[in-house]
Protein backbone atom coordinates (compact mmCIF):
# COMPACT_ATOMS: atom_id res chain seq x y z
CA UNK A 1 0.00 0.00 0.00
CA UNK A 2 1.31 3.30 -1.17
CA UNK A 3 2.35 5.64 1.74
CA UNK A 4 0.05 8.73 2.29
CA UNK A 5 2.00 12.62 1.80
CA UNK A 6 2.69 14.18 4.91
CA UNK A 7 3.41 18.15 4.88
CA UNK A 8 5.92 20.69 6.32
CA UNK A 9 7.35 24.44 5.91
CA UNK A 10 10.67 23.83 3.82
CA UNK A 11 13.89 24.43 5.79
CA UNK A 12 16.29 26.70 3.50
CA UNK A 13 18.30 23.60 3.16
CA UNK A 14 15.57 22.06 0.99
CA UNK A 15 14.90 24.57 -1.56
CA UNK A 16 17.09 23.36 -4.32
CA UNK A 17 14.51 20.56 -3.97
CA UNK A 18 11.62 22.93 -4.19
CA UNK A 19 13.15 24.69 -7.41
CA UNK A 20 13.43 21.36 -8.94
CA UNK A 21 9.92 20.82 -8.29
CA UNK A 22 8.70 23.92 -9.11
CA UNK A 23 10.39 23.47 -12.77
CA UNK A 24 9.50 20.43 -13.78
CA UNK A 25 5.99 21.06 -12.99
CA UNK A 26 3.47 22.19 -15.32
CA UNK A 27 2.27 24.43 -12.80
CA UNK A 28 5.31 25.91 -11.85
CA UNK A 29 6.47 29.13 -12.56
CA UNK A 30 8.71 32.15 -11.53
CA UNK A 31 6.47 32.95 -8.98
CA UNK A 32 6.80 30.06 -6.69
CA UNK A 33 10.94 30.23 -6.69
CA UNK A 34 12.39 31.11 -3.32
CA UNK A 35 15.27 33.62 -5.40
CA UNK A 36 12.25 35.49 -6.23
CA UNK A 37 9.84 35.79 -3.30
CA UNK A 38 12.67 36.89 -1.62
CA UNK A 39 13.72 39.82 -3.87
CA UNK A 40 9.78 40.97 -3.47
CA UNK A 41 9.93 40.48 -0.06
CA UNK A 42 12.81 42.83 0.32
CA UNK A 43 10.96 45.38 -2.38
CA UNK A 44 7.45 45.16 -0.30
CA UNK A 45 8.47 43.81 3.48
CA UNK A 46 6.54 40.87 3.18
CA UNK A 47 7.71 37.12 4.32
CA UNK A 48 7.94 33.68 2.33
CA UNK A 49 7.35 30.05 3.26
CA UNK A 50 7.19 26.92 1.33
CA UNK A 51 4.70 24.47 2.10
CA UNK A 52 5.46 21.15 0.81
CA UNK A 53 3.59 17.63 0.01
CA UNK A 54 6.41 14.77 0.67
CA UNK A 55 5.93 10.85 0.05
CA UNK A 56 8.74 8.95 0.36
CA UNK A 57 11.18 11.74 0.73
CA UNK A 58 9.80 12.92 -2.87
CA UNK A 59 8.33 16.80 -3.46
CA UNK A 60 5.30 15.35 -4.48
CA UNK A 61 3.51 18.92 -4.44
CA UNK A 62 3.38 22.32 -2.07
CA UNK A 63 2.77 26.25 -2.03
CA UNK A 64 5.11 29.10 -2.27
CA UNK A 65 3.84 31.40 0.54
CA UNK A 66 3.95 34.86 0.25
CA UNK A 67 2.72 36.67 3.52
CA UNK A 68 1.71 40.31 4.29
CA UNK A 69 0.59 41.63 7.14
CA UNK A 70 -1.18 45.38 8.21
CA UNK A 71 -3.62 46.44 10.68
CA UNK A 72 -6.08 43.63 10.57
CA UNK A 73 -3.29 40.88 10.67
CA UNK A 74 -1.29 38.36 8.31
CA UNK A 75 -2.72 37.50 4.97
CA UNK A 76 -1.81 35.52 1.58
CA UNK A 77 -3.26 37.30 -1.79
CA UNK A 78 -1.93 37.20 -4.95
CA UNK A 79 -1.19 41.14 -5.72
CA UNK A 80 1.21 42.87 -8.45
CA UNK A 81 4.09 40.92 -9.08
CA UNK A 82 2.73 38.25 -8.19
CA UNK A 83 0.00 36.85 -10.29
CA UNK A 84 0.41 33.43 -9.42
CA UNK A 85 0.66 32.15 -5.65
CA UNK A 86 -0.85 28.82 -6.19
CA UNK A 87 -0.22 25.07 -6.07
CA UNK A 88 2.43 23.39 -7.48
CA UNK A 89 2.29 19.43 -8.17
CA UNK A 90 5.15 17.07 -9.31
CA UNK A 91 3.60 14.58 -12.06
CA UNK A 92 3.26 11.17 -11.09
CA UNK A 93 5.61 8.72 -12.81
CA UNK A 94 2.43 6.32 -13.54
CA UNK A 95 0.90 4.89 -16.57
CA UNK A 96 -2.46 3.90 -14.72
CA UNK A 97 -4.88 7.71 -15.03
CA UNK A 98 -6.92 6.34 -11.92
CA UNK A 99 -3.45 5.55 -9.76
CA UNK A 100 -2.28 9.22 -10.35
CA UNK A 101 -5.56 10.85 -10.14
CA UNK A 102 -5.84 9.41 -6.50
CA UNK A 103 -2.33 10.19 -5.88
CA UNK A 104 -2.61 13.61 -6.77
CA UNK A 105 -5.87 13.95 -4.94
CA UNK A 106 -4.35 12.56 -1.66
CA UNK A 107 -1.70 15.14 -2.49
CA UNK A 108 -4.44 17.96 -2.39
CA UNK A 109 -5.92 16.68 0.64
CA UNK A 110 -2.62 16.83 2.64
CA UNK A 111 -2.18 20.71 0.98
CA UNK A 112 -5.40 21.88 1.78
CA UNK A 113 -5.60 20.24 5.35
CA UNK A 114 -2.42 21.77 6.15
CA UNK A 115 -3.31 25.30 4.73
CA UNK A 116 -7.04 25.22 6.39
CA UNK A 117 -5.09 25.51 9.54
CA UNK A 118 -2.45 28.35 8.89
CA UNK A 119 -3.28 31.55 11.58
CA UNK A 120 -3.96 33.78 8.38
CA UNK A 121 -7.11 36.07 8.01
CA UNK A 122 -7.27 35.93 4.68
CA UNK A 123 -6.05 33.26 2.27
CA UNK A 124 -6.04 33.31 -1.17
CA UNK A 125 -4.18 31.57 -4.16
CA UNK A 126 -4.56 31.37 -7.95
CA UNK A 127 -3.10 28.64 -9.86
CA UNK A 128 -1.68 28.23 -13.11
CA UNK A 129 -4.40 26.88 -15.62
CA UNK A 130 -2.65 23.79 -15.85
CA UNK A 131 -4.26 22.53 -11.93
CA UNK A 132 -7.57 22.72 -12.90
CA UNK A 133 -8.70 19.53 -10.58
CA UNK A 134 -9.50 21.45 -6.98
CA UNK A 135 -12.32 19.34 -6.28
CA UNK A 136 -10.73 18.45 -2.82
CA UNK A 137 -10.42 22.68 -1.67
CA UNK A 138 -14.37 22.72 -2.70
CA UNK A 139 -15.12 19.61 -1.13
CA UNK A 140 -13.84 21.52 2.17
CA UNK A 141 -15.56 24.65 1.72
CA UNK A 142 -13.06 26.59 -0.39
CA UNK A 143 -14.34 28.53 -3.23
CA UNK A 144 -13.04 28.64 -7.01
CA UNK A 145 -13.11 31.49 -9.24
CA UNK A 146 -12.41 31.85 -12.53
CA UNK A 147 -9.83 34.57 -13.70
CA UNK A 148 -7.95 34.69 -17.30
CA UNK A 149 -4.89 35.77 -18.72
CA UNK A 150 -3.42 34.96 -22.10
CA UNK A 151 -0.15 33.01 -23.03
CA UNK A 152 1.48 33.36 -26.27
CA UNK A 153 2.91 29.90 -27.75
CA UNK A 154 6.55 30.33 -29.23
CA UNK A 155 7.82 26.87 -29.19
CA UNK A 156 6.98 27.54 -33.05
CA UNK A 157 7.52 30.95 -34.26
CA UNK A 158 6.42 30.91 -37.26
CA UNK A 159 3.11 29.44 -36.37
CA UNK A 160 3.17 32.55 -33.38
CA UNK A 161 3.94 34.78 -36.46
CA UNK A 162 1.13 33.69 -38.37
CA UNK A 163 -1.58 33.96 -35.25
CA UNK A 164 -0.45 38.00 -34.51
CA UNK A 165 -3.11 39.95 -36.16
CA UNK A 166 -2.34 41.35 -39.49
CA UNK A 167 -2.33 45.43 -38.55
CA UNK A 168 0.06 44.51 -35.73
CA UNK A 169 2.44 42.23 -38.03
CA UNK A 170 2.44 45.65 -40.65
CA UNK A 171 3.34 47.46 -37.85
CA UNK A 172 6.62 45.38 -36.84
CA UNK A 173 7.62 45.16 -40.44
CA UNK A 174 7.25 49.33 -40.70
CA UNK A 175 9.34 49.78 -37.14
CA UNK A 176 11.97 47.32 -38.67
CA UNK A 177 12.21 48.87 -41.75
CA UNK A 178 12.52 52.26 -39.99
CA UNK A 179 15.66 51.43 -38.00
CA UNK A 180 14.21 50.31 -34.61
CA UNK A 181 16.41 47.92 -32.62
CA UNK A 182 15.50 45.58 -29.65
CA UNK A 183 18.01 46.09 -27.00
CA UNK A 184 18.26 44.32 -23.12
CA UNK A 185 19.80 46.49 -21.11
CA UNK A 186 19.62 48.11 -17.63
CA UNK A 187 17.95 51.53 -18.39
CA UNK A 188 15.95 51.08 -15.58
CA UNK A 189 15.36 55.25 -15.66
CA UNK A 190 13.61 54.96 -19.33
CA UNK A 191 11.62 51.83 -18.15
CA UNK A 192 10.11 53.86 -15.03
CA UNK A 193 9.62 56.80 -17.06
CA UNK A 194 7.53 54.98 -19.49
CA UNK A 195 5.96 53.10 -16.45
CA UNK A 196 5.09 56.03 -14.81
CA UNK A 197 3.82 58.02 -18.27
CA UNK A 198 1.55 54.85 -18.43
CA UNK A 199 -0.23 55.36 -14.91
CA UNK A 200 -1.10 58.95 -15.75
CA UNK A 201 -2.57 57.98 -19.21
CA UNK A 202 -4.60 55.13 -18.47
CA UNK A 203 -4.42 55.10 -14.88
CA UNK A 204 -2.68 51.97 -14.07
CA UNK A 205 -1.30 51.24 -10.95
CA UNK A 206 2.52 51.77 -9.93
CA UNK A 207 3.90 48.58 -8.84
CA UNK A 208 6.54 49.86 -6.48
CA UNK A 209 8.11 52.77 -5.45
CA UNK A 210 10.78 54.43 -7.62
CA UNK A 211 13.87 53.55 -5.86
CA UNK A 212 12.38 49.66 -4.71
CA UNK A 213 11.40 48.73 -7.46
CA UNK A 214 14.93 49.64 -9.54
CA UNK A 215 16.24 47.42 -6.31
CA UNK A 216 13.97 44.63 -7.12
CA UNK A 217 14.35 44.52 -10.96
CA UNK A 218 18.55 44.62 -10.18
CA UNK A 219 18.14 41.79 -8.15
CA UNK A 220 16.17 39.93 -10.61
CA UNK A 221 18.49 40.69 -13.13
CA UNK A 222 21.77 39.28 -11.14
CA UNK A 223 19.44 36.30 -10.05
CA UNK A 224 18.44 35.63 -13.91
CA UNK A 225 15.07 36.01 -12.83
CA UNK A 226 14.26 39.01 -15.11
CA UNK A 227 14.93 41.31 -17.79
CA UNK A 228 13.94 44.46 -18.98
CA UNK A 229 13.62 44.96 -23.15
CA UNK A 230 13.28 48.42 -25.01
CA UNK A 231 12.40 48.94 -28.14
CA UNK A 232 14.89 51.55 -29.19
CA UNK A 233 14.73 54.17 -31.84
CA UNK A 234 18.01 54.65 -34.55
CA UNK A 235 18.66 57.71 -32.15
CA UNK A 236 18.84 55.63 -29.09
CA UNK A 237 15.65 57.17 -27.54
CA UNK A 238 13.41 54.22 -25.95
CA UNK A 239 10.11 53.66 -27.79
CA UNK A 240 8.63 51.05 -25.49
CA UNK A 241 9.81 49.49 -22.71
CA UNK A 242 8.70 45.98 -20.57
CA UNK A 243 9.92 43.47 -17.55
CA UNK A 244 9.67 40.11 -18.61
CA UNK A 245 10.54 37.83 -15.57
CA UNK A 246 12.39 34.28 -16.67
CA UNK A 247 14.37 31.87 -14.38
CA UNK A 248 14.53 27.92 -15.04
CA UNK A 249 10.99 27.27 -16.02
CA UNK A 250 10.14 26.98 -19.93
CA UNK A 251 7.25 29.51 -19.12
CA UNK A 252 8.28 33.12 -18.97
CA UNK A 253 5.75 36.24 -17.72
CA UNK A 254 5.35 39.54 -19.42
CA UNK A 255 4.46 41.66 -16.09
CA UNK A 256 4.78 45.85 -17.03
CA UNK A 257 5.10 47.39 -19.68
CA UNK A 258 4.79 50.81 -21.60
CA UNK A 259 5.22 53.08 -24.03
CA UNK A 260 6.32 56.84 -25.21
CA UNK A 261 3.24 59.13 -25.77
CA UNK A 262 4.88 60.74 -28.19
CA UNK A 263 5.21 57.48 -30.48
CA UNK A 264 1.88 55.46 -30.28
CA UNK A 265 1.05 56.09 -33.41
CA UNK A 266 4.73 54.62 -34.75
CA UNK A 267 3.72 50.51 -33.57
CA UNK A 268 6.92 50.17 -31.41
CA UNK A 269 4.62 48.22 -28.40
CA UNK A 270 3.75 45.25 -30.89
CA UNK A 271 7.53 45.50 -32.21
CA UNK A 272 9.09 44.97 -28.84
CA UNK A 273 6.39 42.27 -27.93
CA UNK A 274 7.23 40.50 -30.80
CA UNK A 275 11.18 41.09 -30.73
CA UNK A 276 11.00 40.29 -27.19
CA UNK A 277 9.09 36.62 -27.80
CA UNK A 278 11.55 35.79 -30.31
CA UNK A 279 14.84 36.40 -27.86
CA UNK A 280 12.58 34.33 -25.48
CA UNK A 281 11.99 31.63 -27.61
CA UNK A 282 15.85 31.37 -29.18
CA UNK A 283 17.05 30.90 -25.08
CA UNK A 284 14.56 27.84 -25.08
CA UNK A 285 11.50 29.50 -23.27
CA UNK A 286 8.49 27.65 -24.87
CA UNK A 287 5.32 30.42 -24.04
CA UNK A 288 5.48 33.66 -22.41
CA UNK A 289 2.56 34.92 -20.07
CA UNK A 290 1.07 38.16 -20.59
CA UNK A 291 -0.68 38.53 -17.39
CA UNK A 292 -4.11 39.49 -17.00
CA UNK A 293 -7.46 39.06 -19.61
CA UNK A 294 -9.68 41.85 -18.33
CA UNK A 295 -11.99 43.47 -20.73
CA UNK A 296 -9.86 46.46 -22.10
CA UNK A 297 -7.50 47.73 -24.53
CA UNK A 298 -4.83 46.63 -23.55
CA UNK A 299 -6.11 42.71 -22.86
CA UNK A 300 -7.28 43.59 -26.84
CA UNK A 301 -3.80 44.14 -27.89
CA UNK A 302 -2.65 40.83 -26.11
CA UNK A 303 -4.72 38.88 -28.07
CA UNK A 304 -3.89 40.51 -31.21
CA UNK A 305 0.05 39.21 -30.24
CA UNK A 306 -1.35 35.84 -30.98
CA UNK A 307 -2.33 35.10 -27.39
CA UNK A 308 -4.66 32.43 -26.39
CA UNK A 309 -7.08 32.79 -24.00
CA UNK A 310 -6.54 30.51 -20.98
CA UNK A 311 -8.65 29.52 -17.61
CA UNK A 312 -6.81 30.58 -14.13
CA UNK A 313 -8.56 29.51 -10.49
CA UNK A 314 -7.94 31.67 -7.53
CA UNK A 315 -9.45 29.50 -4.36
CA UNK A 316 -10.22 31.90 -1.67
CA UNK A 317 -10.69 30.71 1.72
CA UNK A 318 -13.69 32.47 4.19
CA UNK A 319 -12.06 35.39 5.66
CA UNK A 320 -12.35 35.80 9.37
CA UNK A 321 -14.30 38.16 11.09
CA UNK A 322 -11.60 41.34 10.69
CA UNK A 323 -10.84 41.04 7.22
CA UNK A 324 -14.95 40.69 6.73
CA UNK A 325 -15.58 43.66 8.75
CA UNK A 326 -11.62 46.21 7.18
CA UNK A 327 -13.58 45.42 3.91
CA UNK A 328 -16.94 46.55 5.08
CA UNK A 329 -15.76 49.85 6.42
CA UNK A 330 -13.54 50.38 3.16
CA UNK A 331 -16.49 50.62 1.19
CA UNK A 332 -18.74 52.25 3.07
CA UNK A 333 -18.59 55.41 1.64
CA UNK A 334 -18.70 54.19 -1.39
CA UNK A 335 -22.43 52.30 -0.72
CA UNK A 336 -23.40 55.04 0.92
CA UNK A 337 -22.90 57.41 -2.19
CA UNK A 338 -24.69 54.96 -4.49
CA UNK A 339 -27.67 55.18 -1.93
CA UNK A 340 -27.61 58.65 -1.98
CA UNK A 341 -27.80 58.48 -5.72
CA UNK A 342 -30.54 56.00 -5.92
CA UNK A 343 -32.75 58.36 -3.56
CA UNK A 344 -31.54 61.39 -5.61
CA UNK A 345 -33.07 59.30 -8.47
CA UNK A 346 -36.26 57.96 -6.91
CA UNK A 347 -37.08 61.65 -5.42
CA UNK A 348 -36.85 63.04 -8.78
CA UNK A 349 -38.78 60.68 -10.53
CA UNK A 350 -41.55 61.84 -7.86
CA UNK A 351 -41.41 65.49 -8.53
CA UNK A 352 -41.52 64.23 -12.24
Amino acid sequence: MATLPTTRILDPADYPRWVAAVTASPDGSVYSLPEYLDALCVATGGRFRVLAAERDDHIVGGIALFECRDRRGAYVSPRRLLYYNGLVLVPHACSCPATATSRQLQTMAALEHALARLPLGRLRFKSRSTCTDLRTFQSRGWSVQPTYTYVVDISDLASAWTRVDKNHRRLIGRCTEQGLQLSMDDDFDAFHHLHLQTHERKGAPLYLPREAFRRFVKTLRERNLGRLYHARMPDGRVAASQLVLTGPHPVSHTVCAGAEAALLSLGASAFLRWRALEHLAAEGYRANDLTDAELNPVTTFKSQMGGELSLCLEVPRADDIRFRLGDWATTLPQRARRGVHRALRRSTGMAE
